[in-house]
């Protein structure tokens, strides 16, 4: 075949797969070293005792390990999400980055502008590579387990208040492994510049 090519003049295409593009886009991906340098953010699924489907938002900080916000609803779109976040930002301030999946939500026009209006960079994840956003399907897993299996939620109201009892003992009391087995307030109250290792 290369002979053939040859004779007629034509060239091989030499082209580099495209994960090996994709790993040298996402090199310049750091550990962040301050808080609200770099949230995580995503969706949990759940029901209520009725049936009733509910969709959580859940956001955590990578380096401090807080959760500013972990948001029920029976509904999620773009503008939702938008909603939630300038609420949560007024309180715990505005990310320089967020790490978001490829779902509808977060590639949203709303979200979009929102993100370039408030100077935060959107950093997708991969499709079908959670490892990229490995922060929060870690906290999605201790949520499930300690909060989502452990209570069931009559109504939404239900639900949204048992959640935020969930992710105050979080954030104030759990202490965390990955932090010095302290708390996430106690690194943002503290203001230490690196995480313990």
């Amino acid at each position: 075949m290369y002979r053939l090519y040859k004779e007629i003049g034509l060239q091989l295409r030499n082209k580099t797969p495209r994960r090996r593009v994709k790993a040298k886009l996402r090199e310049d991906r750091s550990a962040a070293v301050r808080h609200n340098e770099t949230w995580a953010m995503d969706f949990v699924h759940d029901q209520l005792a009725t049936g009733r489907k509910i969709r959580m938002l859940t956001i955590v900080d990578t380096f401090s390990r807080y959760s500013p916000a972990v948001d029920a609803r029976f509904s999620y779109r773009g503008e939702d999400v938008v909603q939630t976040l300038e609420r949560v930002c007024r309180e715990a301030g505005y990310p320089k980055a967020i790490r978001v999946d490829q779902g509808s939500e977060f590639i949203s026009r709303d979200l979009d502008l929102w993100a370039y209006h408030k100077g935060v960079i959107l950093d997708f994840s991969r499709p079908g590579k959670p490892t990229d956003n490995a922060f929060i399907e870690s906290f999605n897993g201790k949520f499930r387990s300690e909060c989502l299996n452990a209570h069931w939620f009559m109504s939404l109201d239900d639900a949204r208040r048992k959640i935020e009892d969930w992710r105050k003992d979080y954030n104030e009391v759990r202490p965390h492994s990955a932090i010095g087995n302290k708390p996430p307030i106690s690194l943002i109250n503290g203001s230490s510049a690196h995480p313990p290792a």
